[in-house]
């Protein structure tokens, strides 16, 4: 699909507010109403634009401990990356998991409420997921850029 520099104005409008009104959006990327929605349609069937959706802080819910789990599994097992994937997407605290070539080969971003509830959360979820060989965590500091912006 070709992108161009409308295009690419206005992905930076809905990317900074999407909650933004159509009248909004179309005023600061310099659009009609009617032109914004031909172009967001086009964006949205291409999938380039591929959902709205809401963010949720869920610090301001009560989650103040953010861990990064890696995991390198024991690949003996044929099936070992998807089972172990489907058991870590039953875990209600998983917010995310990636997988990865080369040493590590998944990574789970964990949330839990307190320490306590992290060592509950890691002794009886996480340390029951089938095929793990080795797991390695990083523990949230801060963070210093949180985007989903584009270099658009």
């Amino acid at each position: 699909m070709h992108i161009d520099d409308t295009d690419r104005r206005l992905l930076r409008q809905v990317l900074a507010d999407p909650s933004a009104p159509r009248a909004v959006l179309a005023d600061r990327a310099g659009l009609t109403v009617a032109t914004l929605g031909r172009r967001l349609d086009k964006l949205a069937e291409g999938s380039v634009i591929r959902a709205t959706r809401a963010m949720i802080d869920w610090r301001k819910l009560g989650f103040e401990v953010e861990v990064s789990l890696r995991f390198t599994l024991d690949k003996t097992n044929a099936r070992a990356f998807d089972e172990f994937i489907d058991e870590a997407r039953r875990v209600p605290e998983v917010l995310g998991i990636e997988t990865f070539l080369g040493r590590v080969d998944v990574r789970l971003n964990v949330i839990a409420r307190d320490m306590q509830h992290y060592q509950q959360v890691y002794r009886e979820r996480i340390l029951s997921l089938p095929h793990i060989a080795e797991v390695e965590a990083l523990m949230l500091i801060s963070t210093i850029k949180d985007s989903e912006g584009l270099p658009l």
